[in-house]
């Protein structure tokens, strides 16, 4: 081989360092390509995210929001489920008739300070009446005292020992000592000034009861049976 014909060979050989600048470019280059496809990815999921957040119901609409229905087959005569509704906790009792019977009184009805509801901002008008319900079985209240706002304690039975006064079962508040009937009646002489708040409520079907829709006196509405 002549000393030309060596020289050609190696001026057309590639070089080393050639090569690995090559390489360089080409793994920047897809770098490049992968940082700015990742980047673009993130902004979309950010811009999507304020609009798919905007279909979830935000935790104040949730509070605020929407009615709560209760199975009212499970629970016994005598017994009080607490729920919650906007926020604030909501009795559901069931009353006996035994409970009715010792409510219509006329010696308890004198111990009551407002026992015809004349507050009328304390209920909706179909529970103006002597059971503030729509129904005599089920009594449905929010739960805080007229007072404070403290949570009375259910206490349905009959207990002297409560009080020097009559006391025929009902609700407790240990805050102050305001006591109230299985119909949220107010007695007299204690710190709350009116009777328990009834909230709008409605039976959807013979078991089922829904607390947030006014009632509508509808057939299948009307006494709790469908």
């Amino acid at each position: 081989m002549t000393a030309q014909h060596h020289n050609q060979r190696l001026s057309t050989a590639p070089s080393t360092s050639a090569t690995s600048d090559d390489v360089r470019a080409q793994t920047r280059r897809h770098f490049l390509t992968v940082a700015t496809a990742t980047a673009a990815s993130v902004g979309i999921g950010l811009a999507a995210y304020p609009f798919l957040a905007s279909l979830q119901p935000s935790a104040r609409a949730s509070a605020e929001g929407g009615p709560v229905q209760v199975d009212l087959s499970l629970i016994q005569p005598g017994e009080r489920i607490t729920v919650t509704w906007r926020g604030k906790p909501v009795w559901v009792v069931r009353r006996t008739d035994e409970a009715m019977r010792r409510m219509a009184s006329e010696e308890w009805l004198a111990e009551l300070r407002d026992p015809t509801s004349e507050v009328t901002a304390q209920q909706p008008d179909y529970a103006r009446n002597a059971a503030r319900s729509i129904s005599d079985e089920y009594f449905v209240a929010i739960a805080l005292c007229t007072h404070l706002g403290c949570v009375p304690l259910y206490e349905p039975q009959p207990d002297a020992a409560r009080s020097s006064r009559l006391w025929i079962g009902g609700f407790f508040c240990p805050c102050h000592g305001s006591r109230f009937d299985l119909a949220g009646r107010v007695v007299e002489n204690v710190p709350a000034p009116t009777n328990l708040v009834i909230p709008p409520h409605t039976f959807v079907g013979a078991h089922r009861l829904e607390i947030g829709t006014h009632y509508n006196n509808t057939p299948e509405n009307r006494d709790g049976n469908a």
